[in-house]
């Protein structure tokens, strides 16, 4: 099954914090890959809504700690491909805005996938005035993700992809080897698998030097609004 790519780096994200989470937080996980893998379409909106409920109960439970307002953003940034143009905006605006919050609390949360993730909003969402689209954020949100965890699969795939997206072709092969060469981990095998398939295709793109570049769903999702 064809992923988007936000997707895989959402559930990679969900995933890293396996060896730490309450039950809590675990259940939440269990419930969005439910949702996503199993669940008809046309019945996700609602049960993310759902588990959106949820995953702000458990901020309000802990309220100085960077994960609870992580999976927020994970679920709002997720639900939003479901959405019309103005709601999809309205829920990724609130996703950066609760990825900011967590890594003010903890820079390093989830490993440096928080800044992973905002950072790939940022290029991939459309530029002022629609959104807050901004290659030169996305640069700095990679950046700190790899003095993080250099070695990270998602670090360095993600950031390959911006590179190949702004046709930085040999840039990127560099770091899709590096994503490729990254070992699995066992708590978390099948998000690195289902992300290290998409690292091969991605490396196979700039090896034919053809440029991946292909902009995520909340473009369409949001080209209405540049209407109003």
């Amino acid at each position: 099954m064809k992923k988007t790519t936000i997707v895989a780096l959402l559930l990679l994200s969900l995933n890293c914090f396996a060896d730490d989470l309450n039950p809590s937080s675990l259940a939440i996980e269990s419930q969005w890959a439910s949702i996503y893998y199993k669940m008809p379409k046309g019945r996700q909106e609602a049960a993310y809504d759902a588990l959106l409920d949820k995953a702000t109960q458990l901020s309000k439970r802990f309220p100085n700690q960077a994960e609870p307002l992580f999976w927020q953003a994970v679920i709002l940034a997720t639900n939003a491909e479901l959405k019309d143009g103005l709601s999809a905006l309205e829920s990724i605006n609130k996703a950066k805005d609760l990825l900011v919050e967590a890594i003010n609390i903890d820079p390093k949360t989830a490993n440096g996938s928080a800044y992973v993730t905002l950072g790939t909003l940022y290029y991939m969402v459309p530029k002022w005035p629609i959104a807050f689209g901004d290659n030169e954020k996305a640069e700095e949100m990679f950046q700190a993700a790899l003095k993080i965890n250099p070695n990270g699969i998602d670090a360095n795939y993600f950031y390959g992809d911006f590179l190949s997206a702004n046709r930085k072709t040999k840039q990127a092969q560099h770091y899709f080897e590096k994503a490729l060469a990254a070992p699995s981990r066992q708590e978390q095998i099948f998000a690195d698998t289902k992300l290290k398939d998409q690292v091969k295709i991605a490396l196979a793109n700039t090896k034919n030097t053809k440029i991946n570049g292909v902009k995520h769903a909340f473009l369409s999702l949001l080209h209405s609004a540049s209407a109003d």
